[in-house]
């Protein structure tokens, strides 16, 4: 190993303690970057892990699974428009990359303020070993440390074909309350006004159709059956035909 890897498995501990993402003082830390030393729990947190970790680091890998009664398909949130923070998406080479801007409060803000370029890795649902999204995971994560020369290229998995790149994403809602069935589930493409899921009542009456709002991947989905009118259901990202494969291939 060439340089060194700081891993912290957990940030917010209180919130892992109690399966809460938010802390006692009911503050979300992944909005509360910078922080402050002298600050509620949340901006102390951040203001340590700023202090101690990121100001030291070249780049970080941000690792997430999706929320509660949500699942993701493996993928890459990043400023693809930075070219280093490009190179390190591409050198990880998830099934998916998606273009996202820094939000006010977030790690991925504070971090690009200080030039430490930072992935978003959002794979597999909260609560859940998923083997897949954990391979995934993985593999990506060793790539990019080969990639910045702090391992052996040998040690570097073999990277499968392009990403799918996505500038854009929008997720199809309930237009109901009641039963959903989802019918088109992560790492399918799916045409804008094709069905999508269903939903009925608890006799099983239909009560509307969830339909596509654009042609795209579907990145990310709710495993709730009880949805009310207006909650997100299917994930959909635009792929950029001028900056992914011809052909969308989700890969394992």
């Amino acid at each position: 190993l060439h340089g060194t890897v700081l891993a912290i498995p957990v940030v917010n501990v209180p919130g892992f303690t109690v399966g809460d993402r938010y802390l006692a003082d009911r503050r979300d830390l992944n909005r509360s970057f910078p922080g402050s030393p002298r600050g509620s729990l949340a901006s102390r947190i951040a203001h340590a892990l700023m202090t101690d970790v990121v100001s030291t680091a070249d780049f970080g890998i941000d690792l997430h699974t999706g929320s509660d009664h949500r699942t993701n398909l493996p993928q890459i949130r990043a400023n693809l428009d930075d070219a280093r923070t490009r190179e390190l998406a591409d050198a990880f080479g998830p099934p998916v990359m998606l273009h996202a801007a820094i939000r006010d409060g977030s790690l991925r803000q504070s971090a690009a303020e200080q030039g430490c370029a930072v992935l978003l890795y959002e794979a597999g649902e909260a609560w859940r070993f998923d083997e897949d999204a954990i391979r995934v995971g993985t593999s990506g994560c060793l790539r990019v440390l080969s990639h910045a020369g702090m391992t052996p290229d040998l040690d570097a998995p073999e990277t499968g074909p392009a990403p799918m790149v996505s500038h854009s994403s929008r997720w199809a809602r309930a237009r109901r309350s009641g039963i959903a069935q989802i019918w088109s589930v992560s790492g399918e493409v799916v045409a804008k006004g094709q069905t999508v899921g269903r939903i009925h009542d608890a006799f099983g009456a239909k009560l509307s159709d969830i339909k596509a709002n654009e042609t795209g991947l579907v990145i990310g989905h709710s495993l709730d059956p009880i949805v009310n009118q207006g909650d997100a259901v299917v994930h959909i990202a635009s792929i950029d035909p001028t900056d992914s494969p011809t052909e969308p291939e989700v890969r394992s």
